[in-house]
């Protein structure tokens, strides 16, 4: 079981996204935007991964990783990209960025299997 922030603007892709994590087992916290999942982080502590919008307003999910990922500890946090951008180079930047990149619809099991892939052994939360 990992510990899992899932940051995306839509509230029902937010919500399914989070019962498919909690039906495989991991904790999950949510947020709408960037700034509130910096928020989160800050006040509950470093998650195991982080799946993430690309395009959301405010600060979109390839502006959040590198700024989760300055908070102390978090310099390898694992992420994962869920959008539904699917032009080349919008997945080559999540890649850059060293996170794996799925696409909007997306397969729970798909999601699943990327979360363990990557999650460390959990410590608490």
């Amino acid at each position: 079981m990992s510990r899992v922030l899932v940051v995306d603007d839509d509230p029902d892709l937010r919500h399914l996204v989070e019962m498919r994590l909690r039906k495989g087992g991991h904790r999950v916290l949510t947020a709408a935007s960037g700034e509130e999942a910096l928020a989160i982080v800050d006040e509950r502590g470093a998650p195991d991964v982080a799946v993430l919008d690309v395009a959301m307003p405010g600060m979109n999910g390839l502006e959040l990783l590198p700024a989760l990922r300055s908070r102390e500890g978090m310099s390898e946090l694992p992420a994962i990209f869920l959008s539904a951008r699917i032009l080349q180079h919008d997945i080559e930047a999540g890649r850059a960025l060293g996170a794996t990149y799925l696409t909007k619809p997306f397969v729970a099991t798909a999601l699943l299997n990327a979360v363990e892939r990557v999650c460390p052994e959990p410590e608490g939360w």
